[in-house]
């Protein structure tokens, strides 16, 4: 069937419309909604909460893969040291999901969404469909759907094996687009809430609540498209472009590799199911839900957002070793600190003496250092957690805390250099990050 004129603008923006899923009447949407996996990774006390939260009510608990279990293979319950059999069981409970009718009617809408968190009082975002076709995350790409920060390919074998073939998608991803009068989601929202929501929730962990209203009509979905037009009218003139490329329109912000994944998995299925283009194989290739990904767009100006460092944690590392090694980069300023009554300074503060964002010569200078040392990083949402694990003597871990990082001048510096190395910053604390609630049919 062809596409209306209002879906050919979307789809020629990057965009579509979905078809909702969401928990019928009488799910408990405060177990139902769980954090990002990629939150909380050397948290573990943090996920067995949730588990006890949750309980035995349905819930996307049991739709995701906490990435803080990668590294142990996936171990359930400590019980089993078994990736393949955690992701079984994720496609059981999807499958299981779908049969008993956890699930009301699909609606086809794009979703005005109003989260309140610990820190800010309101953030707003539309949850929509992106194309897979106008995302790259390479640092040449010069597609719509660009990256901000550094994709690592070691790190999407295990996710693609979570989305491969799943019945399901359930989205955490947050995209950016760059509307300095903050004026697109806003106006969205107005028309959005003329009616009803459909959900609102408190989220657990104390993580503030969450509301969607539909944007089910063609007035809402025309009017999207008309300011995503207008958005990619201006960008080549506010980043630079060179002649007959695409504007610069989307930027991945959160869930840098969760997009990545769904990228690699589409162009896997697209190459197994197509002869030679998206059009020539399979009947209606074109248009396959593993195509796209559900994710919510936010505006980088909206008031919500906080750009916050996402610092490091260096396990296996003495402090006089690392500082030797950070004191050869002249763009930083790094300062020793101890941690409560100890002695040992096992946490290092980092200040840039540049314009430049700090990872920029930081990322570079700890992977040779992880590499030749034999010991492990990972990176760590909020200085309470870095001091946390830095004190912990069984880990012998030292932290670094970066510092903050400004909004302006995103865009263009992606646009112009490519993507910040992976990592540099978060869009607010742990906390804050999106909760999985809204799904999706992918296969």
């Amino acid at each position: 069937m062809p596409m209306s004129d209002v879906h050919s603008r979307l789809a020629a923006l990057g965009t579509g419309v979905p078809e909702i899923l969401l928990p019928g009447r009488g799910t408990d949407l405060s177990k139902w909604a769980v954090i990002a996996c990629d939150q909380f990774t050397q948290d573990r006390d943090y996920w067995e909460r949730v588990k006890n939260t949750a309980a035995a009510a349905p819930s996307c608990l049991n739709l995701i893969f906490p990435e803080v279990y990668l590294e142990d293979g996936g171990a359930i319950d400590h019980k089993t040291d078994d990736r393949a059999q955690r992701i079984r069981n994720i496609r059981n409970s999807m499958d299981s999901y779908i049969k008993e009718g956890i699930f009301a009617p699909p609606q086809r809408c794009c979703v005005y969404v109003e989260r309140s968190t610990p820190h800010h009082p309101k953030r707003r975002g539309i949850l929509l469909l992106v194309d897979l076709e106008q995302y790259d995350w390479t640092p040449d790409s010069r597609l719509l759907i660009r990256s901000t920060e550094g994709t690592l390919e070691e790190r999407l074998p295990p996710r693609m094996d979570v989305r491969r073939g799943a019945p399901l998608e359930v989205p955490h991803i947050l995209l950016l687009i760059d509307d300095e009068e903050d004026r697109l989601i806003p106006s969205l929202g107005e028309m959005a809430r003329q009616r009803p929501p459909l959900y609102e929730t408190s989220l657990m962990m104390d993580s503030g609540a969450v509301a969607g209203w539909a944007l089910d009509s063609e007035e809402a979905w025309a009017a999207l498209a008309a300011g995503l037009e207008s958005l990619a009218e201006k960008a080549p003139g506010r980043y630079g472009s060179s002649p007959g490329e695409k504007p610069f329109l989307i930027a991945a912000g959160d869930g840098n590799h969760s997009l990545a994944t769904a990228k690699a998995v589409w162009e896997e299925y697209k190459r197994a199911h197509s002869s030679d283009t998206i059009v020539s194989g399979e009947p209606g290739l074109e248009s396959h839900p593993a195509r796209w990904a559900l994710a919510e767009v936010e505006n980088i100006y909206d008031p919500g957002i906080s750009f916050e460092p996402i610092h490091r944690v260096v396990f296996g590392a003495e402090p006089g070793e690392l500082l030797n090694a950070l004191s050869t980069l002249s763009d930083l300023r790094c300062q020793p600190e101890a941690l409560g009554s100890s002695a040992e300074k096992r946490v290092i503060r980092i200040e840039s003496l540049s314009p430049n964002i700090a990872t920029a010569s930081l990322q570079p200078l700890l992977d040779n250092f992880v590499k030749t040392n034999g010991c492990t990083i990972d990176y760590i949402h909020g200085e309470d957690e870095v001091l946390r694990l830095a004190a912990d003597p069984s880990r012998r871990a030292v932290g670094l805390i970066l510092p903050p990082v400004r909004k302006d001048g995103l865009f263009k510096t992606v646009a112009q250099t490519g993507p910040l190395p992976r990592k540099s910053f978060s869009m607010g604390e742990a906390e804050e990050k999106r909760f999985y609630l809204e799904c999706r049919r992918l296969f």
